[in-house]
């Protein structure tokens, strides 16, 4: 595969599994005439649709009774041999008297005008194709000249997709009132938002207190400190006086006695 068809088809798969909510592993719906045609030309169906699909063994293949009814009717082993190894999907229809390929297919894809079960369609009816290129969301797949090949988006898929698109611009803030809304219709009570803690706030000082208090501290006279004598003869520079030494008796009378 060329890498430029590689990257349109994974831009395709992007849209895809946004919009339109694919899924692997994708569920790929095939008919009678690709299985034939592939079988033909000696390719790889599930290879093929592995490689369109930028998936490994992500795909679900599926065929539908009546699809499987009209390979039995070919009588060739081969094909019948493959078409055993899908998924069986039934469809409703009785075994007795089938449908054709293409309006069984049509049936099971296009429900109330939409691919409700998000079938990936794999067809060589090109008149199929063109019914299914009406219901938006329906990737289309057929092999051509020993490739297989993804159709770009519809003209419907793309139109839905662009309203979608749109949708997501222009919602904005209404998006949280639908939600509201939605949330009340189904039954749902909104949460009552909650206030501050009160313990957690700091509390407001009183700035009037505080002046109260500071104007009748400064209107009490401040009582003056008391001095004691010995800080007042601690303050003074003047150096102390010696005192006298007393002398003691014993000498003075020695004295007398020698005059």
């Amino acid at each position: 595969m060329r890498q430029k068809r590689a990257k349109s088809y994974k831009k395709q798969l992007i849209v895809y599994n946004h919009t339109f909510k694919f899924r692997e592993p994708y569920q790929v719906i095939i008919d009678d005439a690709l299985v034939q045609e592939t079988l033909r030309a000696k390719y790889n169906l599930i290879k093929g649709l592995n490689n369109v699909l930028s998936s490994s063994n992500a795909i679900k293949p599926m065929i539908t009774q009546c699809c499987i009814s009209a390979l039995y009717k070919s009588e060739d082993q081969e094909s019948i041999s493959i078409g055993k190894t899908f998924e069986r999907r039934r469809c409703n229809h009785s075994v007795k008297e089938p449908l054709s390929p293409s309006e069984c297919m049509l049936s099971i894809v296009d429900v109330n005008g939409k691919n409700k079960h998000r079938y990936i369609v794999a067809t060589q009816d090109l008149e199929l194709r063109r019914k299914l290129r009406k219901i938006p969301g329906v990737p289309l797949i057929h092999f051509k000249r020993s490739v297989m090949v993804m159709e770009p988006l519809s003209d419907a898929s793309c139109e839905y997709n662009e309203e979608v698109e749109s949708k997501k611009l222009t919602s904005g803030l209404n998006s949280t009132k639908a939600s509201v809304e939605g949330g009340q219709e189904n039954g749902i009570k909104k949460k009552k938002v909650k206030g501050v803690n009160p313990l957690s706030m700091k509390k407001k000082s009183n700035s009037n207190s505080n002046s109260n208090s500071n104007s009748n501290s400064n209107s009490k006279p401040k009582p003056k400190p008391i001095k004691h004598e010995r800080d007042n003869e601690n303050a003074t520079d003047q150096p102390a006086k010696k005192r006298r030494k007393r002398k003691h008796t014993s000498n003075a009378n020695a004295k007398k006695s020698e005059e």
